[in-house]
């Protein structure tokens, strides 16, 4: 079976991971070009890893014809990038977030059914070894059900950080610490627990100079009653992602940066229980872009849908829009009031607009 072709839309930071990425695949994929509108930053990295430049979309992909479309631009251009590919017909691979806006996701989930392609969202955290086999026993209830949890990204940026243009503004960067950095220890536990129902969030700007928050914390009520906590920030020196989930039977807790290795991870039985950690015996994989693309490749070659398609990654979108209801209205947000005619409906930043309106 002859490779897939990946072609990269964004020469940005990101965008090497993803050139390991689809070299860490054995052969199976190969990088056939990347996109940049900025001449110099495009030469630059086409250099580096010896590809063809292009400097627009639809020129690249006239020319190269992907099978996958690494989407490694600024949020606000990932919508309209989707549609664009799906409608070529290539698969696409996005960064996060894919949007702030369920009905975003409503116009992808249109395109995409008139498509043969497939739109994946990059949630990585959800595809190492450890989180893949806990969620295996979560469905199995192997751990019982949940009690409580804590779900925390704490990370430090300074003001240089968001002075780049698109940083740090509602209509370009979609949000702040918690869409932008939190997002993946969110879309982990959401992909574990996906049953919540009701949350409750407060947002605030105290170290930067930008529109979006820097800070959110947020408290949220799962269908069983147990409650959890949520929270990220951009203002912590040190820098630390921690998830920790109380199950019946252990607690299970991940304690990492930006990536883990199954060493990140420990499990803590009950004191009278005789539970082992799930991940016991199972090879480690790490949290990485190649860890989720492979299983991207893989499904492509098989003709199956890929994890974390659109449906997988709705219900995180969703969550995200009723924190940020939440802290602007100052009240509960219930799973599934965001519907369409709701201002949170069509995103955050208008959503807020609307919110400011009173």
């Amino acid at each position: 079976m002859d490779p897939l072709k990946s072609l990269i839309v964004g020469t940005g930071v990101i965008a090497p991971m993803h050139v390991e990425a689809v070299r860490a695949q054995g052969g199976a994929a190969v990088l056939v070009g990347a996109v940049d509108p900025d001449e110099e930053r495009r030469a630059a990295f086409c250099d580096t890893f010896d590809v063809p430049g292009y400097a627009d979309l639809e020129t690249a992909i006239a020319a190269s014809s992907p099978d996958v479309v690494h989407l490694c631009t600024p949020p606000v251009l990932h919508t309209e990038q989707a549609i664009l590919v799906l409608r070529s017909g290539a698969n696409v691979f996005c960064e996060k977030p894919l949007t702030d806006s369920l009905a975003d996701v409503a116009r992808l989930e249109e395109v995409e059914a008139q498509s043969p392609g497939h739109l994946v969202t990059v949630c990585q955290w959800r595809f190492g070894s450890a989180a893949r086999a806990l969620r295996d026993a979560v469905a199995s209830g192997t751990l019982g059900e949940l009690r409580t949890g804590l779900c925390h990204t704490m990370f430090f940026r300074d003001q240089s950080y968001y002075d780049v243009a698109w940083r740090g503004r509602w209509e370009s960067e979609l949000g702040g610490a918690t869409t932008t950095n939190g997002t993946h220890a969110i879309d982990l536990v959401l992909s574990l627990v996906a049953d919540w129902q009701e949350v409750s969030a407060f947002t605030a700007t105290v170290g930067h100079q930008i529109e979006v928050e820097d800070v959110a914390m947020a408290n949220v009520r799962l269908a069983n009653g147990a409650v959890m906590s949520f929270g990220a920030s951009t203002v912590s020196p040190r820098q630390n992602t921690a998830v920790r989930l109380d199950f019946e039977e252990g607690t299970v807790e991940v304690n990492a940066e930006y990536r883990y290795t199954t060493a990140n991870w420990a499990f803590t039985p009950r004191p009278d229980g005789k539970a082992v950690a799930p991940w016991a015996g199972v090879p480690d994989v790490g949290s990485s872009h190649a860890a989720q693309f492979a299983t991207m490749v893989d499904a492509l070659r098989a003709g199956e849908q890929p994890p974390a398609s659109l449906d997988h990654v709705r219900p995180t979108v969703e969550f995200l829009a009723s924190m940020y209801k939440s802290a602007v209205t100052g009240r509960t947000v219930k799973r599934g009031e965001i519907a369409e005619g709701d201002p949170f409906y069509t995103g955050n930043l208008n959503g807020m607009r609307a919110a400011e309106r009173g």
